[in-house]
């Protein structure tokens, strides 16, 4: 199925925009796609999302950044109708990291050997431009085609705001496809994930005297040990979907925070880390199964026993989330692909990353991915995606929107 040339220039325009979380041009950007979409024909709902009010709600998914503005968009092609497939994409992304890493400047795409490079490419402006480029295929059929809905949502990348207001706002559908980065894949469950700190007291005296004093950084040691029993017992078990991985649900440290004077013994250190969760488990449970894990080392250690560490949960909060069992979306989303590249119809997985689709399945919307890139090359330095995925993402969807949910 031909695709329209400009599917290309659009993934160059949406990466060109920084619209890193919490930035102005988070913001931005969905007011640029709210007039895209309305050239497209679609009907917009373009709102100001009320951050006090979400953040007080008791289902609020969590951030893990500054926002004191957010914007919610959805389009639709038959305004006033039940809706049918819902095409959902988040537009923020991760900022760059170190610049040198890069071959070029992160926000000036180029494309190489096929592939577009730029931040935001494969996770997730590459699917976000084959929705578009879909509905611009549709041309003047757009508003004959199935009832259909464009979710263009924030705050993916830290929690997942931007769905959650888009659901309690009262959008919905009968399905969903997310185009994060599957390689083209279908995946129809993901391992959930909770960002936890970890602070860890310490008793400070002057360097020359250390043994006078307990250094933060060493009785931290016990507890990262701790941390790594934890993550191997829980590996020892996989979902089936997730059986494929070498670690379906991994927890990792990713920043130590400690001391505040080289000749000085530090007497306080903060860390913080990813905890992976199961497609199918109670964050709650899972939370108390790592403070318990902790509080154990810690009563092991002279002097932690009596000055315990504090664990708390900042931040985003993935519960997993899967496609009902047997629901037939997978197989009409499988079909298109295999109609489209004329191959076979890909397999069925499940990922270790967390990301909206709980929150559509929570909310009643039986949601998978299908996308396109390679899932470990986004957050990177040079994130890229293969145009040719991208066109054959938008045909798919193309496909769909055409046929509508079964």
């Amino acid at each position: 199925m031909p695709l329209p040339p400009p599917v290309e220039g659009i993934l160059r325009d949406l990466v060109a925009v920084p619209s890193e979380g919490g930035s102005a041009d988070e913001v931005g950007i969905q007011h640029l796609l709210a007039e895209r979409l309305g050239d497209l024909g679609l009907t917009v709902d373009l709102w100001p999302l009320d951050l006090d009010a979400l953040r007080s709600d008791p289902g609020y998914p969590g951030e893990e950044v500054d926002r004191s503005e957010a914007w919610g968009l959805v389009a639709v092609n038959q305004p006033g109708e039940d809706v049918g497939l819902v095409l959902s994409s988040h537009v923020d992304v991760v900022p760059p990291g170190d610049l040198t890493a890069w071959s070029g400047a992160p926000y000036a795409p180029v494309v190489s050997a096929g592939r577009l490079v730029g931040r935001g490419a494969c996770d997730m402006k590459g699917g976000l431009a084959a929705v578009l480029g879909a509905v611009a295929a549709l041309g003047p059929d757009v508003a004959g085609v199935p009832p259909f809905a464009v979710h263009c949502v924030v705050g993916e990348e830290d929690g997942g705001l931007g769905a959650y207001a888009t659901l309690v706002r009262g959008h919905s559908g009968r399905a969903c496809v997310i185009p994060e980065p599957t390689d083209l894949g279908l995946v129809t469950a993901n391992a959930g994930s909770l960002t936890f700190r970890l602070e860890v007291p310490g008793l400070a005296t002057h360097g020359s005297t250390a043994y006078a004093g307990v250094s933060a950084i060493d009785a931290y040691l016990p507890l990262h040990a701790a941390l790594a029993r934890l993550s191997e017992r829980r590996n020892r078990v996989r979902e089936p979907l997730l059986d494929h991985l070498p670690v379906p649900y991994p927890l990792s440290v990713g920043r130590l925070q400690a001391g505040d004077w080289a000749s000085s013994v530090p007497d306080r250190l903060v860390a913080e880390g990813r905890y992976g969760l199961r497609v199918e488990e109670d964050p709650a449970a899972a939370r108390a199964e790592l403070e318990a894990a902790v509080a154990e080392a810690a009563d092991e250690h002279p002097y932690l026993r009596d000055h315990p560490p504090v664990v708390t949960w900042p931040g985003g909060r993935f519960a997993g989330g899967h496609l009902p069992t047997g629901h037939p979306f997978a197989a009409q989303v499988g079909a298109a692909h295999a109609a489209v590249t004329g191959g076979e119809v890909p397999g069925v997985l499940g990922a270790p990353w967390g990301s909206d689709l709980r929150l559509y399945n929570g909310a009643g919307v039986p949601t998978l991915h299908y996308g396109p890139g390679d899932v470990r090359l986004a957050h990177g330095p040079d994130e890229n995606v293969p145009v040719a995925q991208v066109e054959t993402t938008s045909a798919v969807f193309v496909d769909l929107l055409r046929t509508g949910v079964a």
